[in-house]
């Protein structure tokens, strides 16, 4: 289904899927993006300015032409917009530090409740170290508020710790996950709040 959405669509304004203003300059774009075939191989309800429908029988959509006729004779072209790029905010080094000390203490306090995985000795302190390096090293380079916290760090947590060759790499990722899912993103915005 190689169809032109991307360049030349041609419409009328007041096809149910597109969103139009009154100007014949304006760019037009979809609502609810490319209709399926389905859509395109039955006739909308009858409307009253005399639309050719030749683009909703198509059985092969390609870039069509439908022209009103009820006042002038305006096409309307769609043409597909760029997404704008959201720009994060950069990595605030004081925010990190503050937050890598919470993270830790948590950690350090879930992961030493587990003996069954940790046993008595400082293996679970060591895991929190392994984990420690990693997420402070996320927060201060790659970090950028809400919306930015990405899975790959506790991963790699993972992978560090079992190469570490330190039980309980699954269960630190996990606890380090479930952790800065409730509290990274909400102290960010307590923390821009404040400063």
């Amino acid at each position: 289904m190689d169809c032109c959405w991307n360049k030349c669509l041609v419409y009328s304004r007041s096809l149910p899927f597109f969103n139009c203003s009154n100007s014949s300059s304006a760019s037009c774009f979809p609502l609810v993006g490319r209709p399926n075939q389905a859509a395109l191989s039955s006739p909308p309800p009858p409307i009253n300015n005399n639309l050719n429908h030749s683009f909703f029988s198509s059985l092969n959509p390609s870039c069509t032409t439908i022209t009103t006729t009820k006042q002038t004779n305006q096409t309307f072209i769609c043409r597909a917009r760029k997404a704008r790029k959201y720009k994060f905010p950069d990595p605030i080094p004081e925010f990190a530090d503050a937050e890598t000390k919470k993270f830790k203490e948590h950690l350090l306090v879930t992961l030493s409740a587990k003996k069954d995985v940790f046993g008595e000795g400082d293996l679970a302190e060591q895991a929190v170290e392994v984990c420690i390096e990693i997420f402070s090293t996320f927060l201060h380079k790659e970090y950028g508020g809400p919306g930015t916290l990405l899975i790959t760090p506790f991963m790699d947590m993972a992978d560090s710790v079992k190469e570490a060759e330190l039980p309980g790499g699954a269960e630190a990722a996990t606890a380090a996950l479930r952790w800065a899912r409730e509290h990274v993103d909400k102290d960010w915005k307590e923390w821009n709040a404040r400063n």
